[in-house]
């Protein structure tokens, strides 16, 4: 069952790349009783999600902690030291966005976001989609019908619908 609007977050936990190296963080102390954005990508260095969707919650960040977005969370099926490097080299990281990563896709399965693009080497990825989730509820969800389109999940997209 894919994710809706009104839905609330399962259980997840994601690694990152802390001070000490890979740590776990669970969603749950990242949404409770918080406003955070979160948007997916099929893959870090990926074409459209380091030209395109990256870029555009970097550009729309101001908007998002204007209207009281406290944290902006990129996630993607990849582990944690190809998500710092991603971020250095994007400039997300230095921007103030929190890059995640779902290592198992266990998270995307459970929400129904995964799928597999063999032909280019993409297997057990998410889908391309950006929500705003309130204290663990899915309040607005944007997701693309193709991997290799970023538009109504592009940053600006999602800020306009709040």
């Amino acid at each position: 069952m894919t994710i809706s609007t009104g839905d609330r977050l399962p259980d997840a936990t994601f690694s990152r790349f802390g001070a000490n190296g890979p740590e776990q963080v669970e969603l749950s102390s990242l949404t409770a009783g918080r406003k955070v954005v979160i948007f997916a990508v099929p893959g870090a260095y990926t074409p459209t999600c380091h030209s395109a969707h990256v870029p555009s919650f970097i550009r729309s960040k101001a908007g998002f902690d204007a209207k009281g977005v406290e944290e902006i969370i990129c996630l993607s099926v990849n582990d944690p030291f190809v998500m710092k490097a991603w971020g250095a080299a994007t400039g997300a990281t230095e921007a103030g966005l929190t890059l995640l990563a779902d290592g198992t896709g266990a998270f995307t399965k459970a929400i129904g976001m995964d799928f597999d693009a063999p032909p280019v080497g993409l297997m057990g990825r998410s889908k391309r989609y950006a929500m705003l989730v309130d204290d663990g509820a899915v309040t607005v969800l944007h997701l693309e019908e193709s991997p290799g389109t970023c538009e109504v999940s592009a940053g600006e997209a999602l800020l306009a619908a709040l």
